[in-house]
């Protein structure tokens, strides 16, 4: 018998008659199965595992394929049987009109659980490992979106995915660049159903490899009785932000509230005026704090530390960037209550997409109100973000510390976070987040979008291996009791 079934899921004039005839005529190929339904569901992809007869199984993903290169499944095999792996995929081209461009992709890691993870258009997966996994783990479950994450995820645990860095095929070209509503999927309403089938999943996997945290082991943040010199402090952290920055302080100027507050301004050497207007607003007002750190290698974490470890930062502290607006007088007052009715070690708010002139702009408010006290913790792992504005207890953001980097170390300190405390979330819209050109969220190369998700697949991997060891410390100390 051949050693390949391929499948595919979707068949039109996207997928060329010539890489249908490729297949057709391989030596390697046994069966193939073409699919009316998307790969997504439980019954259709345990109805393939049922009937796949060969020692590897080739799932087709997408529907723009253009070409496969003539020995594409030959190399794949090739690098199935080397590895062992449970999963092989590979690099692409991108096909434009004349132009054809590498797409490469990143490679797998154990925190590599976001249920987008590119893998490509095609996945080959060993029948072996994925028989293996299911009746190690359990079959797939009765889902209708969640299927495949189900299998990638079970057959993950005990049989690496393998990343064979060579383009074997290419497909219409995408779009490069990520902005919009596509940025944001995972917290679009209209996704509610899709998400908490991903979250079910991804829950049971958190089980099987000993990461999930019980709601039950949070703990709340201890009153502090140290002394702070105000209630609060909104941090700040900028560089060349001279258009906006003034706009920022004043929304904080004009927040009415019962305490006592000061606004940190950390100013990351700025040479575009910045330096200059923050040095003119800090003489008029005795409140704004401007620090200009002495180290010329920090990112916004960095900033960040340079901040909670100031002797003028409150007993809270509370993120607005350089950029940004509270939404209204009431920001910090909303925040600051819910600290001291829940006693908790960070709060985070919902915010408002706009445009440089604060025109509300797709999506809109980002709630994150796929968020729940039971089990948010866990599934935090499996998002990509946890909202805005975020503020946390000084006493234990310091213990903590956020990493020099200037993507991702909101994320990596929520994670932190939440492995350990209660997080308090507030779904009203607090603040204003703009979209304009020059910001940091605009439309990013794809080098530097697979460094970013790189990246926060890499916090991941650390935050699972530690939940890990929290949850191995708690079984060995009930085994000596």
């Amino acid at each position: 018998m051949r050693p390949i079934t391929i499948v595919i899921s979707t068949l039109n004039s996207h997928l060329s008659k010539n890489t249908l005839k490729l297949f057709e005529d391989s030596d390697l190929v046994e069966d193939i199965i073409v699919l009316s339904k998307q790969l997504t569901s439980g019954e259709v992809i345990n109805q393939i595992l049922i009937d796949v007869r060969t020692d590897y199984l080739l799932l087709i993903l997408k529907d723009n394929i253009a070409t496969v290169d003539s020995n594409a499944l030959e190399k794949m095999l090739e690098v199935a049987k080397i590895t062992k792996a449970g999963i092989v995929y590979c690099d692409y081209y991108d096909e434009g009109k004349g132009s054809r461009k590498l797409h490469p992709l990143i490679d797998y890691q154990m925190g590599s659980v976001r249920d987008d993870f590119d893998f490509g258009a095609m996945m080959l997966f060993s029948t072996e490992a994925v028989k293996d996994a299911l009746e190690k783990y359990g079959a797939i479950k009765p889902v209708k979106f969640a299927a495949l994450y189900d299998l990638r995820l079970k057959v993950s645990i005990d049989n690496p995915i393998y990343h064979f860095k060579e383009p074997l095929y290419s497909v219409f070209e995408n779009k490069e660049g990520t902005t919009g509503e596509s940025h944001f999927s995972y917290v679009d309403p209209k996704n509610a159903d899709v998400q908490k089938e991903m979250e079910a999943v991804f829950t049971g996997y958190l089980k099987e490899i000993g990461a999930y945290i019980p709601p039950e082991h949070l703990k709340k943040a201890e009153k502090n009785t140290g002394h702070f010199p105000v209630d609060a402090s909104v941090i700040i952290p900028v560089k060349n932000r001279v258009n906006t920055i003034a706009d920022a302080i004043k929304s904080v100027m004009s927040q009415k509230t019962d305490f006592t507050y000061n606004i940190i301004v950390v100013d990351n050497h700025s040479t575009d005026g910045t330096t200059g207007l923050l040095t003119g607003l800090a003489g008029k007002n005795k409140n704004l704090i401007h620090l200009i750190p002495e180290r010329q290698d920090l990112g916004i974490g960095g900033c960040w530390n340079e901040a909670i470890n100031s002797p003028n930062c409150g007993r809270y502290a509370v993120q607005l960037d350089s950029d940004d607006l509270y939404s209204s007088p009431y920001t910090l007052q909303k925040i600051i209550d819910l600290f001291r009715d829940g006693g908790y070690a960070m709060v985070i708010g919902s915010y408002t997409i706009v445009d440089f002139n604060l025109h509300e702009i797709p999506p809109g408010i980002i709630d994150h109100s796929e968020w729940t006290n039971e089990n948010g913790h866990n599934n935090a792992l499996r998002i990509n973000g946890l909202g805005a504005p975020r503020a946390f207890d000084t006493a234990i953001i310091r213990g903590i510390g956020f990493p020099n980097v200037s993507y991702g170390e909101d994320y990596a300190v929520a994670l932190r976070v939440c492995r350990e405390y209660k997080i308090g979330r507030i779904f009203d819209s607090l603040y204003l987040c703009r979209r304009w050109e020059g910001n940091t969220d605009a439309a990013l190369l794809l080098k530097k979008i697979n460094e970013n998700n790189a990246f926060k697949d890499s916090i991941r991997t650390e935050e699972i291996v530690s939940r890990q060891k929290i949850n191995k410390g708690c079984y060995d100390r009930l085994s000596k009791r």
